[in-house]
């Protein structure tokens, strides 16, 4: 077992999909000979060949397009989007075709391939390079939308996107890129997408998160823990869509108590859809209402002021406290 970060941890899974089945291939700006712009892609391409490991021109929406008539044909692209902020010059062919093509074939082309992304802030980049738009495609009917938010559980989400028969959006945190290190098995390994994982056990709260958030949100959990003595249950996304409503549902009817953090827009955001499934399935059981912890209605600031936007620990302790002091 190894001690990966992120970006090794995805590489890896890009390794080892590949090697089991020679329909994947990868494809993007600056992947190839590069490595990608952070690096992800490295090696692949002396070990698989241009074949299989392929740059493209800057031009997202033949990107998608390309990958969509490749899994037309039966393979499986994995298309990277160097930053998921130039996905919207892609919008037409991931709405129009990559979302709708196995329904408007009535099945008979599923559509097995992967769009890759960096999202979200926490890096001081320049405008178009930390928007958090997972609403978007969660909104698209025929999509499913992962997001990870370390480095196992990316490899193995990773891999069984790559597997999966619909195409997924794969949002990867870029601020945990190089964050921080994890044991990553040495065997091949799946999660199911669709699945939450509870990251924290508890009881007095839940705290409901996913990708780069997540590590302020297990922060914010201990130091509760620590100097206040509350018992906060952290739940992990993971997948945004399907969403795993049932494991959310059991946490809060236990806990009575519900905080949401993401750090895309408030209005409209996963957390205002999470809230809408609690009000349907476990109402009776709220001792408070449900509170989010987001971003703003505002476009992801400049770097000299980026740190006012994204959710800290500070922020989410704060809302847990004032949600537990309700009556």
């Amino acid at each position: 077992m190894a001690q990966m970060t992120m970006v090794e941890a995805l590489n890896r899974a890009l390794n080892e999909s590949m090697t089991a089945d020679d329909r994947v291939c990868v494809m993007g700006q600056d992947i190839a000979v590069n490595g990608g712009v952070f690096r992800v892609t490295k090696g692949l391409l002396d070990r698989f060949g241009a074949d299989r490991v392929f740059d493209t021109p800057l031009a997202e929406d033949g990107i998608v397009g390309t990958a969509v008539g490749m899994a037309i044909y039966g393979l499986r692209p994995v298309a990277e989007i160097q930053f998921s902020g130039f996905t919207m010059q892609a919008f037409d062919q991931i709405e129009q075709n990559m979302a709708r093509m196995r329904n408007r074939s009535r099945g008979k082309y599923p559509i097995s391939m992967v769009m890759r992304t960096p999202y979200g802030g926490g890096i001081r980049a320049v405008e178009h390079h930390s928007e958090s738009r997972e609403a978007y495609w969660a909104h698209t009917p025929g999509l499913k939308v992962v997001i990870p938010s370390g480095p196992r559980n990316a490899r193995a989400l990773l891999n069984a996107a790559i597997l999966d028969p619909d195409p997924v959006v794969f949002y990867e945190p870029k601020a945990v890129y190089r964050a921080f290190r994890e044991d990553v098995p040495d065997e091949m390994e799946t999660l199911p997408i669709g699945t939450a994982r509870i990251a924290r056990e508890g009881a007095d709260l839940t705290l409901i998160a996913y990708g780069a958030v997540m590590r302020p949100t297990l922060e914010a959990a201990e130091d509760l823990a620590d100097l206040h003595q509350v018992d906060v249950e952290v739940i992990d996304l993971l997948s945004i869509k399907p969403m795993d409503t049932e494991t959310i549902v059991n946490s809060v009817t236990k806990t009575g108590r519900c905080v949401i953090v993401h750090e895309g827009p408030r209005t409209c955001g996963i957390a205002a859809e999470i809230i809408a499934r609690l009000n349907e399935h476990a109402f009776e059981y709220l001792l408070a209402p449900i509170r989010r912890v987001t971003g703003f209605d505002t476009h992801f600031p400049y770097f000299q002021v980026e740190r006012h936007y994204l959710p800290d620990s500070e922020t989410i302790a704060e809302a847990v406290r004032e949600t537990l002091a309700w009556e």
